[in-house]
């Protein structure tokens, strides 16, 4: 037989169960939000986009080699044409028409080009690979907006910490003054203060909440995944000792000189000889009999060799100005290093202010805390009013405060300097 108070204890039991699976809140690391915030970032579709406007153009290059087909038509009329200045009696020699035409196509094969077809499927590999850096270090940026966020609801998080011990410390001497004022030993104001401070506590916490729950929306943005007043975020680790220089900046000037070397062996093929097959089809007025005035048709075909000078004359300012955009890239790849290691210096130096801060910080808690503690029992004695307390009870949050924030902004600058040199 079925217990009639099983039923009851098991749906009790699930329902005790469930509530705790939905109210356990999510954890959301640094590393995970920089990785979504990249990946849901809407530029980040211009990585395809790249890659197949690249394939496109090595496909069409590559064409260069099938055969070229062109079809021609010409008509003209000239003031004289060819004549035989010999009569020969018995013999009508007809006279060519002044009005000529031609319709023809003609097929081109190459057999060589100088190596034109090679450097140019290199040379947009190099551009594509530039367009790609160049989305890269934008999508890099999108790091230090998500840190911005990600530390700015961690302070946040340690505000409404110390609001919670602020309510704290405030109910436990509303509960003293309340049994003091029960005994004929305090005023009914000291208590009234000391509930509007409560009061003014809860108001702060409000608008504390508030905020987060406005950055936690915006990280969500970033992400791209729904973030509620539940969801936790890990306090991140050290990141240690900064990793050697990787920024993305670095590897885009290196891509664009490569591209620069790909143009340079490009000018050189563009003024190679160049060989190949030719075929020529069609019918003309006259075809290649000058001395037929009718319509024939006819064929060509051979070998064409082209020898391009006039190249030469403006290959040396070709270079040069090539050795130009060489030169303009090394000084934004030195102007770059300068601002990073600048940047770097300074956030070292803001880095090394917080860990001094924190030698003291756990001193001044102590010192606070005691007089704090103090206060309490002379308040309890009648010995202080209520302000001289919450005085002494605000500096011990503000201390504590003071403290978690000196370990998030350290944490914070040492994030900044690896975001800075690259990781």
């Amino acid at each position: 037989m079925i217990n009639p108070y099983a039923i009851p204890l098991l749906i009790c039991s699930l329902g005790v169960s469930i509530g705790k699976t939905q109210m356990q809140a999510p954890l959301l690391t640094l590393h995970e939000s920089q990785v979504l915030a990249t990946q849901n970032y809407p530029m980040v579709k211009q990585h395809d986009l790249i890659a197949s406007s690249a394939s496109y153009a090595v496909e069409q290059i590559d064409k260069r080699f099938l055969p070229q087909i062109n079809i021609y038509g010409q008509a003209t009329y000239q003031s004289a044409v060819t004549e035989i200045p010999v009569h020969v009696p018995g013999m009508d020699i007809p006279a060519m028409s002044k009005d000529q035409y031609k319709l023809y196509g003609e097929v081109n094969q190459h057999l060589y080009d100088g190596g034109r077809t090679r450097l140019n499927k290199q040379a947009a590999k190099a551009n594509a690979d530039i367009e790609q850096q160049a989305l890269e270090v934008e999508l890099y940026k999108i790091r230090e907006r998500v840190n911005q966020l990600y530390f700015g609801i961690l302070l946040l998080d340690a505000q409404l910490a110390q609001n919670d011990l602020l309510q704290k410390d405030i109910q436990a001497a509303l509960e003293k003054t309340d049994a003091a004022i029960a005994n004929g030993a305090a005023l009914k104001s000291e208590g009234s203060l000391l509930e509007a401070e409560r009061l003014n506590a809860r108001q702060q916490a409000t608008e504390l909440q508030a905020t987060r729950r406005a950055y936690l929306h915006m990280l969500g943005l970033f992400i791209g995944r729904p973030l509620d007043a539940h969801t936790s975020l890990e306090k991140p680790a050290s990141p240690g000792a900064p990793p050697t220089a990787g920024r993305p900046e670095l590897v885009g000037y290196a891509r664009q000189k490569q591209g620069i070397e790909v143009e340079r062996r490009l000018l050189s093929a563009k003024n190679r000889p160049q060989l190949g097959l030719f075929l020529q089809a069609g019918l003309g007025r006259p075809a290649l009999n000058m001395l037929s005035n009718g319509f024939d048709a006819y064929y060509v075909g051979g070998v064409r060799l082209s020898i391009p000078i006039s190249g030469f004359y403006t290959l040396k300012k070709e270079r040069a100005q090539l050795d130009i955009k060489e030169a303009a890239i090394d000084v934004q790849r030195e102007t770059f290093l300068f601002n990073t290691n600048l940047t770097r210096h300074q956030q070292q130096t803001e880095a090394t202010k917080y860990e001094e801060l924190l030698h003291t910080d756990d001193d001044i808690i102590a010192l606070r805390t005691s007089v704090r503690d103090a206060a309490l029992a002379q308040l309890e004695n009648g010995v202080i009013n209520t302000a001289d307390y919450m005085r002494e009870a605000h500096a011990v949050g503000s201390a504590r405060l003071s403290k978690v924030r000196h370990e998030l902004q350290l944490l914070k600058a040492q994030h900044d300097i690896r975001h800075t040199i690259g990781n």
